[in-house]
This record gives C-alpha cells, sequence and structure tokens, in this order.
C-alpha cells in the first residue's frame, strides 16, 4: 500500500510529456495471487531526456526494448517509479513485465478481485498498480490487449473495445480486445470471471448493429433488465437531445459488489457497483430504479463528455463530470418530470454543496491544487460543475447551446481537453468573468430588497460575492406575479443588468421598477434555481403563502414551503411561539390539489433536513435541540394535517410492479403522508403497511415511518425485515442504514453492536457505507457531547485508512460541519482529528484530516 502523504500538485505547472504513446499491447495471465502483466508500450520522442513512469506498489519482473532485454544499467525501478535513463531519439518499444495480486488489492484501486470476479478501476491513478505508465488523461494511446486464464475458469473475459478473437490453446483461454479509440489510462478495464449476461442489441441512428451486454452474477440477470432499458433509452436520447451516436461494435457493463465508486465509465466496458444495475420490486425501492436510470445513463454519456474528449489534467474533472452531470439531469428531466427532477437537484446541491462550499475542505470548480486527487471527487465538481454548465444553457437558451456543443464535439474529439477550451465554444458575453465560477470557491448570495410607492414598484437585486471572492454574472430567473397573473416583462425597466429570455444577468446589482400598478405585485425569484447562490430576502409569510397557492414554477412553490417549515422549526428551536397553523393550511391545500404531479407533492410534503436547520442555526448549534425541533414540527403537521393525509395515504395502490415515474409519484405521496401521521403518533399505518405491503418501496417507507419516528414497534419490525432479508446484501444496506439513522439515544450503541453482525464487513464499501456512512449523518448520535460518535467514525476511519482509503477518506468528511457546534464538541472533534492526522499513512486521509485541522 502507499505509505507516502503525496505532494501538492499545482495548475500552473502542468508540461505535456516528453514523449507520446500511441499504442499499448496488455496480456495478463490471470492468478488470484499472481498475475503477470506483459505491457508493450510505443513511445514517440517529442521532446527527450528521460522517459520517467509512475507505479504504485509494483513489482518488475523483465524490461525489454524493442524486444531486446534491458541492461539493469539502463533504467532504474522502485516500486513507485520506472525511468529509463536515455531513451532512444526514434519511436521505440518498451516491454515492461509486472506481477500484481488482485486477492491482496483491498483498496479495490487497480486489478483486484470481487467475489471471485476479476476487475479494475483505475481513475484516478490506478493503472500505476498494474504496470509502469505516463498514468495521466492527457496522454491517449490505442490499446490491445490479450486476457489470459484457464481454460476452465474464468469464461467471461473482457476488455475495451471491440472482441478480435477468443481461442483455446495448450488448455488456456485467451480474449484479444482492440480498441480503435485513442484513451488515456484511467480509462482502461478489464473483467474476467464467471457470469451471468442480459443481452440485447441497439440500432444507432446511422443503421449501426450494437450489440448490448450486462454482466452480474449467475441467477440475477432478471434484475438487470431494467438497467438494459435504461441503457437503450440513453442512447436514444443522446443522438436526439446531442446528436451522439455510439461508436464501437459492443457495449458491455459488469455489476460488481465490492466497488468504491458509483460506476465507472470505461471505453466500451462500464464498471458498476451493482447496487446501480439490480433491481426487482421485491428488494428495489422507486428511489433505486431512478438511480439505475441515472447512473447508466451518466457513465454511457461520458462515451463522448470524458472518453472521446477527455481531460487535459485532474484539475479539468469538472469539464467531464460536471457537463455529464448536466446530460444525466437533463435525460432525468426528459424522461420524468422536469420540476420534480430539479427540486431533487437542488435539494441535493443544498445538503452536500452548499455546506462543503462553506467548510474547511472548500474548493474551486476547478481546483488550482490538490494533495490527493481522490479528494477532489466531491459535490463541488460534480454538482455545482452542473450549475455551471447549466447557468450557460440559461443565459444563451437551447439552440446556441446545442451549437456549442456540436462545436466542441467536433473541435476536440479525440483530444485532452481543459474548462478554456470548453467555454470558447460558446457566444458568452463575458467568458473572462464567467471562468470566475470555476476559479473561486464559496456561494455567492443574492439580496432582494423591494419597496411599493404611488403604484411604483421597484426591485433591487444585489450580489454579495463569497468571501474573497469576486463578482460573477448569475442569471436570475424572474417573474412578476399579480392577481390577474404575470407582469409583461416589456412592461418592466431594468437598469444595472443584462435582459435575457426569461432572465436578467445580474453583476453588481440590478434595479427592475414597474409604474401604474395598483397593488405591489409578488416577486418570483430565482425560477427554477437558476442560479447556485443563496437568496437573502426579508420573511414574509404572506408573500411565501401566495408563493404556493399561485405560483406556476414548481421550484419556487417547493422553496416557499420550505422556508415557511424551516422558520417554523427555528423558531421551535429557539424556543418562540409561531402560529403553525398557516402553513399546515396552505401545505394541506396543495398536497390535495391533483392538478400537481403525485411525486411534486410528496416533495412538498417533506420536511426541510436536519442539516438545513443547523445551517439556518449557524454557530453553536445543539444537536439535541435540533432533533427536537425538527420531531416536534412534524409532530405538529400530521396533526394539523391528519384529515388530507389519510386520504393520501388511502388513495388507491398501483401495482408492484409498476415502476413508471407515475407509480413512484404515487407511491411516494401516499408514503409522505403516512410519515407525517407517524410523526403525529398514528404509527398503526405505518405497522400494517410494513407487513402487508407489495413493493420494497412500500415496506421500507413503512419501515422508515417507525424507526424515525422511535415507534415502540421498530425495533420487531426491523429485526423481521433483517431476518427475512438476510440472503440480499443490498436490501441489508438498507436494513444497517436505517438502524444506524434511527434519531434515539441508543444509536451508538446499536451501530456498535451491528458492527459484530456476521453480514459487516470493513471489506465491503456499500457495507460500511450503509452503517457508519449513514451514523455520521445522525445528527444527534454522531454529535454527541461526549464526543463518542466522532471517535466511533475515526476508529473506523484509522482502520480503513490501512486498507481502504479512499473509503476512510470519504468517511472523515463527515467532521467538516463540526465547526457550527459548540466549543466542547468542537474540542473533542479536534482531539480525535489530530489522532487521526497523527496516526495516518495514505495521502487520502492525511489530506483530508490536515485539511479539517488546519487554522483559520
Amino acid at each position: 500500500m502507499r505509505t507516502d502523504t503525496g505532494k501538492t500538485v499545482f495548475l500552473k505547472d502542468y508540461a505535456p510529456t516528453p514523449y507520446r504513446a500511441p499504442h499499448t499491447s496488455l496480456m495478463f495471465a490471470l492468478h488470484p495471487t499472481r498475475t503477470v502483466v506483459r505491457a508493450t508500450t510505443l513511445y514517440e520522442p517529442v521532446g527527450g531526456g528521460p522517459l520517467e513512469l509512475a507505479g504504485d506498489g509494483l513489482s518488475l519482473m523483465a524490461a525489454e526494448l524493442d524486444g531486446a532485454p534491458l541492461d539493469e544499467s539502463a533504467y532504474e525501478a522502485t516500486p513507485d517509479r520506472f525511468v529509463l535513463k536515455a531513451p532512444p531519439a526514434e519511436p521505440f518499444a518498451l516491454t515492461l513485465v509486472t506481477v500484481v495480486s488482485p486477492d491482496d488489492n483491498t483498496e479495490l484501486m487497480g486489478l483486484y478481485r470481487s467475489n471471485g470476479v476479476y476487475c479494475t478501476q483505475c481513475e484516478a491513478e490506478g493503472y500505476r498498480r498494474i504496470t509502469y505508465a505516463y498514468d495521466r488523461p492527457d496522454v491517449l494511446s490505442v490499446y490491445d490487449v490479450f486476457v489470459v486464464s484457464d481454460a476452465e475458469g474464468e469464461q467471461v473475459l473482457l476488455s475495451n473495445g471491440n472482441l478480435v478473437d477468443r481461442k483455446v490453446s495448450g488448455g488456456r483461454l485467451t480474449a484479444h480486445w482492440h480498441d480503435p479509440f485513442p484513451k488515456p489510462t484511467y480509462l482502461f478495464a478489464l473483467v474476467a470471471g464467471d457470469l451471468g449476461a442480459v443481452t440485447d442489441e441497439f440500432t444507432t441512428m446511422s443503421g449501426r448493429k450494437v450489440e448490448l451486454n450486462i454482466y452480474v452474477e449467475r441467477g440475477k440477470e432478471p434484475r438487470a433488465t431494467y438497467a438494459m432499458d435504461a441503457l437503450k433509452r440513453s442512447m436514444v436520447w443522446d443522438e436526439t437531445r446531442f446528436g451522439r451516436e455510439y461508436d464501437l461494435d459492443v457495449f458491455n457493463i459488469v455489476a460488481v459488489s465490492d466497488f468504491n465508486m458509483g460506476a465507472m465509465e470505461n471505453k466500451g466496458l462500464n464498471v458498476f457497483n451493482d447496487r446501480y444495475v439490480l433491481a426487482d420490486p421485491d428488494v428495489a425501492t422507486d428511489q433505486d430504479y431512478a438511480g439505475i436510470e441515472t447512473v447508466i445513463a451518466h457513465e454511457y454519456f461520458h462515451n463522448w463528455t470524458g472518453n472521446r474528449i477527455t481531460c487535459r489534467d485532474w484539475f479539468q474533472l469538472c469539464l467531464k463530470e460536471g457537463l455529464t452531470v448536466f446530460r444525466d439531469q437533463e435525460f432525468t428531466s426528459d424522461e420524468r418530470s422536469r420540476g420534480v427532477k430539479r427540486i431533487a437537484d437542488v435539494r441535493r446541491l443544498r445538503a452536500a454543496q452548499f455546506p462543503e462550499d462553506a467548510s474547511p475542505l472548500r474548493h474551486c470548480v476547478r481546483p488550482n491544487r490538490y494533495d490527493e486527487i481522490s479528494n477532489l471527487y466531491t459535490s463541488t465538481v460534480y454538482d455545482k460543475g452542473a450549475e455551471l454548465i447549466r447557468m450557460i444553457h440559461t443565459m444563451i437558451g437551447e439552440p446556441r447551446f446545442r451549437a456549442g456543443m456540436d462545436d466542441y464535439f467536433a473541435r476536440f474529439d479525440g483530444t485532452a481537453a481543459t474548462v478554456e477550451d470548453f467555454i470558447g465554444c460558446f457566444s458568452i458575453p463575458d467568458p473572462g468573468a464567467f471562468m470566475r465560477w470555476y476559479e473561486e470557491p464559496g456561494t455567492p448570495r443574492v439580496k432582494v430588497a423591494e419597496a411599493f410607492k404611488d403604484g411604483r414598484y421597484t426591485l433591487e437585486l444585489t450580489q454579495v460575492p463569497a468571501e474573497g471572492a469576486s463578482v460573477k454574472p448569475i442569471p436570475v430567473r424572474l417573474a412578476l406575479l399579480t392577481d390577474t397573473g404575470a407582469i409583461d416583462p416589456a412592461k418592466a425597466t431594468v437598469t444595472g443588468g443584462e435582459i435575457g429570455t426569461g432572465h436578467i444577468v445580474l453583476t453588481d446589482r440590478v434595479t427592475v421598477t414597474v409604474n401604474r400598478l395598483n397593488a405591489a405585485p409578488i416577486a418570483s425569484v430565482m425560477r427554477g434555481f437558476s442560479a447556485p447562490v443563496t437568496i437573502e430576502r426579508a420573511p414574509d409569510e404572506a408573500r411565501d403563502l401566495t408563493l404556493i397557492a399561485k405560483d406556476d414554477d414548481p421550484f419556487t412553490v417547493w422553496d416557499a414551503v420550505q422556508r415557511l417549515a424551516l422558520s417554523a422549526m427555528q423558531a421551535r428551536y429557539d424556543g418562540a411561539a409561531i402560529d403553525e397553523t398557516p402553513l399546515a393550511a396552505a401545505l394541506g391545500t396543495l398536497a390535495a390539489n391533483a392538478g400537481h404531479e403525485p411525486a411534486f407533492r410528496a416533495l412538498a410534503l417533506i420536511l426541510p433536513t436536519r442539516q438545513a436547520l443547523i445551517e439556518a442555526i449557524g454557530q453553536n448549534v445543539d444537536p439535541d435541540r435540533v432533533d427536537t425541533a425538527h420531531q416536534g414540527l412534524g409532530a405538529s403537521l400530521g396533526e394539523k394535517m391528519r384529515d388530507v393525509l389519510a386520504r393520501l395515504h388511502g388513495a388507491p395502490l398501483p401495482p408492484a410492479d409498476d415502476v413508471s415515474a407515475d407509480a413512484a409519484g404515487q407511491r411516494a405521496l401516499r408514503n409522505a403522508a403516512m410519515q407525517l401521521l407517524a410523526s403525529a403518533g398514528d404509527t398503526g399505518r405505518a405497522m400494517a403497511q410494513a407487513k402487508n405491503a407489495t413493493s420494497m418501496t412500500d415496506r421500507l417507507a413503512a419501515l422508515g415511518a417507525l424507526a424515525f419516528t422511535n415507534a415502540g414497534e421498530a425495533d420487531e419490525a426491523l429485526a423481521t425485515f433483517a431476518r427475512e432479508y438476510d440472503h440480499e446484501p443490498l436490501v441489508l444496506d438498507k436494513y444497517f442504514a436505517m438502524e444506524a439513522m434511527r434519531p434515539d439515544a441508543e444509536a451508538l450503541d446499536r451501530v456498535r453492536r451491528l458492527m459484530e453482525h456476521p453480514k459487516f464487513s470493513l471489506k465491503t464499501p456499500n457495507r460500511v457505507r450503509s452503517l457508519i456512512g449513514a451514523f455520521a449523518q445522525n445528527v444527534a448520535a454522531f454529535h454527541r457531547a461526549d464526543g463518542s460518535g466522532y471517535r466511533l467514525v475515526a476508529e473506523v476511519a484509522k482502520s480503513l485508512d490501512k486498507s481502504n482509503p479512499q473509503v476512510a477518506a470519504r468517511l472523515l468528511t463527515s467532521f467538516s460541519d463540526v465547526r457550527r457546534f459548540d466549543a466542547p464538541r468542537r474540542e473533542a472533534a479536534a482531539d480525535v482529528l489530530a489522532d487521526v492526522l497523527q496516526t495516518a499513512t495514505s495521502s487520502d486521509v492525511v489530506d483530508i484530516a490536515r485539511r479539517l485541522t488546519a487554522k483559520g
């Protein structure tokens, strides 16, 4: 394993390599503990000098130059570095033979085995754990890969590209794969094992036939049919919306149970965490189905935004990830509901990225430095990165955005590009100013001020940049609502900002004025959440109630509900008296309005999170009072809305095997109503549903209603559930997470007991995330006054630092909001993190611990 803490890498220091590597041939002789890798790479001199290649824990067996053995004096080789001292001045072939042990690879980077299946994960720097190479994204190579196993052993032998040949000779099975498209090392993949498959075919828009395969554990093939359907819909959508056609003869997906990430877009051979492939109504929820659809689409869309055009360096990670997240968001919006999807994305952004942007872990969307690249796979890069693409789309409109994308594909296909390359393809008025979104961290604020006098209405929007940042262009979608509808924009006078189609571009300050009005309009600001900013506006219950009743923008309606609910929750936290009846009445009317989509109404019924309340309070937060306030508001609204909630929960159930968006919305609405009723003490409905549910969605929702309201029946119901699904790993993950998230005093002891459960293992990332990761999101339990919650998570992180540092580092990010709590908790967390920093050996963990403990 790596024991160095790495060194800081700076964007300003980027330089191309002195050698190109246009072709690579790899031969793998598979063995669980001694896989021999023979890598022959053609190098072409560009600048000359020594050839320096990266490795990570490698054992070099042989080295050849143009087929002849190299004298040991001609090179230097350590486990982490290979240097050819005096390469030829003409193109040459360097062959390096290494040996690796897949079974001993607990970091799940490079070549490893998952339940007997060989698989790889090379992004970002895993390829160097297989062989020495220019392991960086700007070196593109055409690959030929030969995978060799015993003829009686692994029968599925996969790599990137198209299958050239498959033959048995001398008791050995060999598969030869050729990928004609140059790619960087991080996109290399290999899978070998005894796997079942779901197969299909897709005809591209030019008439080419593409073979589609999804490989899974034998016996689970029926659970991959939805993933196959999602793949085919993704392929159609990318042709229609972006004009992108698939380019190989075959597209393969493999699902494995041990995987650090959600999925990986390796060219022609996507490798997935099996939670994003396997589903049927008995074991998967509607949320699981939606997640599968999103992740399948995301990885497929990477074929063009990530693979055909990759990143020049890892600082440009947002170029492929932010853009591809935007594309998968648009896919889901077109396939399901645009309004519901937008709200879901904003919830994710506010829950993860906004806190990250205000924490010691904050960084730019395109950073200018990093210590450990694995720690930059963050919400800022992915989610905020997608918001920046969306702002471009908002400011220039769909036709010009599509034209810009076409230009990007035409100009940069087959290259490693930068953010500047991408921005240069779009007609943005001030690209230099827009680049500040990429180059500066933090969340801007927009202050809203209104005045109405003598028939004259004035709306003033003022930008307040984040600390240390500068003013940026902010597209603000806006409508002024009256009793007779929205005011015609032509009647408004705008000063200080550019006017677009349905939006204003705010820089420093914008003033909107409308004359000759009988009454002040209601300003619907930041419609569709048109920019990743926070809005500062004087509280006004009447205004928000009007927006809930009259606005036609789903996001602004939902956001008005959130503001009122958060205000009520904060009043409870402060011990202040507030009348919650108007909120309950408005919410009840909204929830009962069949003119709204069921999924939208369900989102409206979900209370703001505890994390949202913590962010609103700001400093010296008491997590126990947060829990009390959150549960108290749920109980109050559940009681006040009892009749309408009971009617919603009593609505007819769609068939369990109907996993359409409409059916999912109906179930979500019923279950959101049930949750509020349970909060008010009506747990009988949840108990009955837990016993009689015919879908995992409804059963899990019922169990959650019992567990998260501390119902007396919860223990028995959860124990029964765990026994029934003891043989289903993905369902057990849900059980572990639910137990860890229960908001009661026993949470810490319960988690420690579950760590001794025979089905819990630190070697399985999904299980660690479901128990320890979920516990770290349990506000009162993780932030216990005695620091025991911190110590538990730190203990696990320290254990994983030695075996899977990526997962360990992710766990430590849970400490990023400790600064918001009182001094004793901050001190307890600081002591725990100091201990982690003292003992950590991996660059992943050292990087996070150091940033969390840095002063200032």
